[in-house]
């Protein structure tokens, strides 16, 4: 016991602190196993409070990595690797000129934008918007440029991917798979610039294993109630996610 007291004060929280940690991931893991998607925006917002935001992204993307292995053997066979593999050269190209534009403009500003447009096309689908005709290439590789430039300035890569996946006919199981896929690449990328830049030290590391036990539980619900869910209810509850999320960055954007 006396350990495990020092062990959460290395970690630098309190018990009302940790208590509060655990909830935050298991709520953001629960929709991640269910939605794919939405964990790193709930995870960086709730536990900015309680812990250094510094410290914060990087915890983040390795519990997105555990969260996206849990999931893996299961999506596997619906993943759409010519949409993962498009998805990513159009990322690798977006991500440094947002990187670029983080260096020249505030990251708020960007956040806002941002948050507008994926509000604005969140409602747009909502009431029926989808592609006429199968997207080619060219617009997987423009949505992986998007998704690259708003990672790099915002880290919300994976909205205007799950923006795309919802405007054409592809299956929840399929979009779930793919984006499941497309973001733990886009995570292992993140956590290697994280580490090379210094920030996954030991004490993110003891935080990340005390954050496992409730993110592998809440991905487990999560991932149980998508099994039970139709497509069109799944459908509807990641537009409303989109929707809030969307929100919750343009307040952030422009109050905090």
């Amino acid at each position: 016991m006396v350990d495990m007291v020092t062990s959460l004060s290395f970690a630098g929280l309190d018990a009302g602190g940790l208590a509060y940690a655990l909830l935050v991931v298991f709520i953001a893991a629960v929709v991640r196993g269910y939605s794919g998607f939405g964990a790193s925006a709930i995870m960086v917002t709730g536990l900015s409070l309680v812990l250094p935001p510094a410290e914060v992204v990087p915890i983040a993307l390795l519990l997105e990595i555990v969260a996206s292995l849990g999931l893996l053997t299961q999506v596997w066979g619906a993943v759409v690797w010519r949409l993962v593999r498009w998805l990513s050269a159009g990322a690798v190209l977006g991500m440094p000129l947002g990187i670029a534009l983080l260096a020249r403009v505030p990251a708020d500003p960007m956040r806002v934008v941002i948050s507008i447009l994926v509000l604005g096309a969140s409602l747009l689908i909502w009431f029926g918007y989808r592609f006429r005709s199968t997207p080619g290439r060219g617009h997987i590789v423009g949505t992986g440029i998007i998704s690259g430039l708003a990672n790099g300035v915002a880290a919300v890569g994976g909205l205007p991917v799950v923006l795309f996946l919802l405007s054409t006919a592809t299956g929840a199981a399929v979009s779930r798979a793919t984006l499941v896929v497309y973001l733990m690449l886009g995570d292992i990328y993140g956590t290697g610039v994280a580490a090379a830049n210094g920030l996954v030290t030991g004490e993110v590391a003891l935080r990340t294993a005390l954050f496992a036990v409730p993110l592998v539980a809440g991905v487990a619900l999560g991932n149980r109630q998508f099994l039970k869910t139709s497509p069109e209810s799944f459908r509807r509850f990641t537009l409303l996610l989109l929707i809030a999320l969307a929100s919750l960055g343009l307040i952030r954007g422009l109050i905090i």
